[in-house]
């Protein structure tokens, strides 16, 4: 059965699915997106990352293209289509099509809204990598100053994780102006440093706040993990006793390696260990309700 993806109220095959050429997500990226998990059929934090959607529309003034009842029951339908239990559903929302202008088009302009959905193996590949490690090369943020928004706005990004990858590394931890790791091309960054204080950079526009940052949050609080927001250096990061990235596919996955320098004993450490474990099983409806998100700005 060719994969299915809905595009703007059809639900078409893989190689037939397109946008129009003057979309404004191709012409001008102006268009936001969210990844949402599902593990074992269950859409982890989905109600955060709706949460999160609804903001950055709200940020760039596009309004939601259909409502969250109706987006929940076409996600679904995309996994019952393409017969996925473990998967992760990309939703991309642009403002729509328009004739090529920098200004905003009318009002009345109608949204468009793509839906993909594709398997990710978390019980196999992703549960291994979390638990051995990823590389993570440091290098300057080149990106826009409204981080906070989760736009299609990803060259930058895009071109920091091919310099890491081509120079053997399986990631980049992106750092600003003043020498500090805001966060990695498509996860959040956290360390545990020599106080046994998990730390992570605050909430701010340089960085997006990942959904799985925020249950991280709360699962800190509810196992006795002092968490520290301040931001870190990469020398900091050097010295870390463990170190990890967060988001929705990585969960959290094991920083062995950053720079060349090895993080602890080179794979995921007790508390990493313990954050992911708990995650899986909050997933799982084991361990408390979908937290809501808020931007924390």
């Amino acid at each position: 059965m060719p994969r299915s993806i809905y595009v703007n109220g059809q639900y078409k095959p893989y190689h037939q699915a397109a946008v129009h050429v003057e979309d404004r997500g191709y012409q001008f990226g102006d268009a936001v997106y969210e990844v949402v998990a599902s593990i074992h059929g269950h859409l982890a934090d989905e109600r955060g990352h709706l949460d999160r959607l609804e903001r950055s529309l709200k940020e760039l003034r596009i309004p939601m293209p259909v409502s969250r009842e109706v987006l929940r029951v076409l996600m679904r339908e995309c996994m019952r289509r393409n017969k996925l239990t473990n998967a992760g559903i990309y939703i991309q929302v642009s403002r729509g099509v328009a004739r090529r202008d920098f200004k905003f088009p009318k009002a009345n302009t109608k949204p468009a809204l793509v839906i993909i959905a594709f398997p990710i193996d978390f019980d196999g590949h992703m549960r291994a990598l979390a638990k051995n490690g990823i590389s993570v090369k440091t290098l300057p943020d080149i990106r826009w100053t409204r981080r906070d928004i989760k736009t299609v706005l990803l060259l930058p990004q895009s071109m920091t994780k091919q310099i890491a990858l081509d120079d053997n590394y399986d990631e980049a931890w992106m750092i600003d102006g003043d020498g500090y790791v805001t966060e990695g091309t498509s996860n959040n960054a956290w360390i545990l440093n020599d106080k046994n204080e998990l730390q992570t950079r605050p909430v701010s526009h340089e960085i997006l706040n990942g959904i799985t940052r925020t249950v991280i949050s709360r699962i800190c609080a509810e196992n006795n993990i002092k968490l520290v927001e301040k931001a870190f250096t990469p020398a900091e990061a050097y010295k870390a006793k463990e170190a990890f990235v967060s988001s929705a596919n990585t969960i959290a996955t094991a920083v062995n390696n950053i720079d060349g320098h090895k993080i602890g004993n080179g794979k995921a450490g007790p508390i990493t260990t313990k954050i992911y474990n708990e995650y899986r099983a909050y997933v799982e409806g084991l361990r408390g309700e979908q937290v809501h998100w808020g931007a924390g700005l």
